[in-house]
């Protein structure tokens, strides 16, 4: 019989540690904010000691950090336009803003964390901040090639503005129901976005016309 691999066991390990650490960071800075997460409430949260999530990462800044970036990478799966199989582009556009809209009820600490360290400024920068700032943009250039490919026509201001625009207007909607929580249906105001930013582009289209 094969005698279970120790150097295995400890790699998987090694990643459900890791994943408890961030799982608890994303309960405790939810909380308490980033100014009120600290190793010592993440250590008490999860159940491992400090010394184990000092393994895994540098400081509190690194932590954050990479809760951004794990919760980003899974709510970026959702800014995919649709297949052309799935109805008209106006369709396909509000189908993929609800299904980013679900993405960010279902886990909201990208976006959450973000605007909150975004908003602040320190002496220093922090990781998490950078790391926001890196993977927010990321989202923009992928709404901005999303509007590229539906209105060809439109020159590269229109689309950076479109972009811009569609972004911080998504940004307003999260921090609306972070305030009033479930009284916001958040996927019902994406999806009008949506409509809302495909007519004027299309009007844009228009009017750039000859």
């Amino acid at each position: 019989m094969t005698k279970p691999q120790p150097t295995r066991r400890k790699r998987a390990n090694g990643v459900e540690s890791r994943q408890r650490i961030l799982d608890a960071t994303v309960e405790i800075a939810g909380e308490r904010g980033y100014e009120g997460t600290s190793i010592a409430a993440v250590s008490a949260k999860c159940g491992l000691p400090a010394s184990s999530i000092y393994w895994h990462f540098k400081d509190k800044d690194d932590l954050i950090a990479a809760v951004i970036e794990r919760s980003f990478d899974t709510w970026l799966t959702a800014l995919v336009l649709p297949g052309e199989d799935t109805g008209t582009p106006l369709q396909r556009v509000v189908a993929m803003a609800g299904t980013v809209a679900k993405s960010l009820v279902d886990a909201p600490d990208f976006l959450r964390l973000g605007l909150m360290l975004a908003l602040e400024r320190r002496p220093t920068e922090p990781r998490g901040r950078t790391v926001f700032l890196q993977v927010r943009e990321t989202a923009r250039t992928k709404i901005a090639e999303t509007a590229r490919t539906l209105f060809p026509d439109l020159d590269e201001a229109a689309l950076e503005n479109l972009a811009t625009y569609a972004i911080a207007g998504a940004d307003g909607l999260f921090v609306q129901r972070e305030i009033n929580k479930d009284a916001v249906d958040l996927v019902a105001l994406f999806e009008l976005h949506a409509r809302l930013v495909f007519e004027a582009a299309a009007r844009l289209t228009e009017s750039s016309e000859p």
